[in-house]
């Protein structure tokens, strides 16, 4: 049987509008030949976008299908699809979060544990993940406070710094600053008189130097020479005789020898005395009474008369 090239043309502009809606769908991630499960679930604003992924534990298994926002509750419901491979509780939950910090988002399913089977059609409930740039959006009032805190601060500082340095008072950095450098002058002035006076003196301080030596190599010589006449000698002999001398006087200290006795007996003091005593009665008795000691070989006794008191005077 011939076909006309009226139905040949037929059959392909047929094939090449079905080829056309094959690729269309294909580029929006639609698979014509592909069934999958479809779930709805809700969030109170809108952060996705049309053929949005569907991941569980960081694994693509769906998309976003559809995205409307439903005037009866105020709320965005989201229509979104997986393979039917995948089999999850309806109890699960549907997270929304940020894939990267260029504020993609995407859907996440976190599965619960229980054997509640999802069926195509149902309604998950959802939750957000808050994300690094929501983050940072949420704390950058409170960052921005911080920093203008600070720059106010650092500011104040160099103000201060700056009137600190302009003040011309008696007290001020700059007067102390210019007073140091008086005094820095002062010593490099002192440094290269002193410099002046070595190089004008350099035979003096030679001389000097020299004579130093001199004097310390005679010394050197007096100590050896008086090394070698037995000093050291005589030195040790002096100090043997202080160590008896001090013995001896520890000795007599101590009431020990006749010395000693001597002069720390009491007794030997008293009797002194009282001879002495006894001796000055005797003179003074034979001043008075010269014919009794004239007598004295004679048998008849004179008997001892005491003196008064002003034969004593």
């Amino acid at each position: 049987m011939k076909i006309s090239r009226e139905i040949k043309t037929a059959i392909l502009v047929l094939s090449g509008i079905a080829l056309f809606i094959y690729l269309f769908s294909y580029l929006k991630g639609e698979d014509l030949f592909t069934t999958t499960n479809t779930y709805y679930t809700e969030f109170d604003y809108n952060a996705l976008s049309m053929s949005s992924p569907v991941t569980i534990r960081g694994n693509k298994v769906g998309k976003i299908e559809d995205i409307s926002y439903e005037f009866k509750t105020g709320k965005t419901r989201v229509e979104f699809s997986v393979s039917p491979k995948l089999v999850f509780s309806k109890n699960s939950t549907i997270r929304l979060y940020e894939t990267g910090l260029m504020g993609g988002n995407a859907l996440a399913i976190i599965r619960a544990n229980d054997n509640d089977i999802a069926k195509s059609g149902d309604f998950i409930s959802s939750e957000v993940q808050p994300g690094l740039i929501t983050t940072l959006k949420n704390n950058f009032s409170g960052i921005s406070t911080d920093l203008d805190s600070a720059i106010r601060s650092a500011d104040t500082l160099m103000t201060s710094i700056n009137t600190m340095v302009i003040d011309e008072s008696e007290g001020s950095l700059k007067n102390t600053i210019a007073e140091l450098n008086e005094t820095l002058k002062s010593f490099k002035d002192l440094s290269n008189s002193i410099q002046s006076v070595i190089a004008t003196n350099d035979e003096k301080i030679a001389s000097v130097l020299d004579n130093f030596d001199k004097a310390s190599k005679d010394l050197s010589e007096l100590s050896n020479e008086i090394k070698e006449a037995g000093l050291s000698e005589t030195i040790d002999n002096l100090n043997k005789t202080l160590v008896g001398v001090q013995n001896m006087l520890q000795t007599i200290d101590n009431n020990e020898g006749t010395i000693g006795k001597l002069l720390n007996d009491d007794s030997l003091y008293n009797n002194l005395e009282a001879a002495s005593k006894e001796m000055e009665l005797l003179l003074l008795d034979i001043k008075l009474h010269p014919a009794r000691y004239r007598r004295i070989l004679s048998k008849k006794e004179i008997p001892y008369q005491a003196p008064t008191e002003d034969q004593k005077n």
